[in-house]
């Protein structure tokens, strides 16, 4: 009879002495993780609002953003199971432990992560650059941690890891105040070529956002079997170079039929048996 009335004692001790603390420190630890998410998002948004007011590079607020956001996350843990009775010195050190063996398996990752931050301190390219690295060519939209987004002309979103990005060569478009819209024509022998290059040049000077300096440069780039090929380079703003491309190109195909040039054939020389040659 006392037996029995000693189980259900024991079941509420060991209920009041271990069960419920554990699952009272488990409501407190969830409870003051939703608190400290709350602060750090608070954190987070504080500093993203400073460094716009301070017209802070969109490149640098999407960085600070991420790596604040990592680091109160992993303090907030540390400090919740320090609160709670939890052993954080043993804690790191396993932390630690894990850390090495997760670098390890995941070098890769840690090595768009270190190329993350030189892509931030060099800045070869920032957000909204158009640039050309790793077989992409697009617009940046954002450089993150361990990745940068990269939307291609076809509207194709690329995520390009920052190692490969800052291994291989980087051509940023956007980079200098201007550069060249290029323009090469095939021309037939019939054609003169001088008589061509001014009237091209001419039409080319008047299209619209066309820089005046530096001027038009138009000449002979090549003679081959069909003719003589011509170059023009104009010099447009990074914004105006797709326009230029495509106004430029109307205006070279109106003016060939306008003069109504010939369209190139291709010729050979053949020798005759007297040593002549013949077109």
């Amino acid at each position: 009879m006392i037996s029995s009335l000693m189980d259900p004692l024991q079941i509420e001790i060991l209920f009041k002495k271990y069960l419920l603390p554990f699952f009272l420190k488990v409501i407190g630890a969830f409870l003051l993780w939703f608190f400290a998410d709350l602060l750090i998002r608070a954190i987070k948004g504080l500093l993203i609002r400073t460094l716009v007011r301070k017209q802070v590079d969109p490149t640098l607020v999407t960085y600070a953003k991420n790596s604040v956001g990592l680091a109160l996350k992993a303090l907030a843990v540390i400090l919740i199971l320090g609160i709670f009775g939890f052993e954080t010195t043993s804690f790191s050190a396993i932390l630690a432990a894990a850390g090495v063996a997760i670098g390890v398996a995941w070098s890769g990752l840690l090595s768009n992560f270190a190329a993350g931050v030189f892509l931030i301190l060099f800045r070869p390219f920032k957000v909204g650059d158009t640039v050309s690295a790793a077989g992409v060519t697009g617009t940046v939209r954002e450089i993150g941690l361990f990745a940068t987004i990269i939307d291609n002309g076809d509207n194709l979103r690329y995520f390009v890891g920052n190692n490969k990005l800052f291994s291989e060569n980087i051509l940023n478009y956007s980079s200098n105040e201007y550069r060249m819209a290029t323009f090469r024509i095939q021309l037939d022998h019939s054609v003169d070529s001088k008589d061509a290059i001014e009237k091209i040049r001419a039409t080319l000077e008047t299209v619209e956002g066309a820089l005046q300096e530096p001027p038009v440069n138009g000449e002979i780039v090549e003679f081959n079997p069909m003719g003589t090929v011509i170059q023009f380079k104009v010099a447009a703003q990074n914004r105006n170079h797709s326009s230029i491309l495509n106004e430029g190109n109307l205006r070279i195909a109106e003016i060939l039929n306008s003069e109504r040039y010939p369209a190139p054939q291709y010729k050979t020389l053949l020798h005759s048996s007297t040593g002549r040659s013949e077109a």
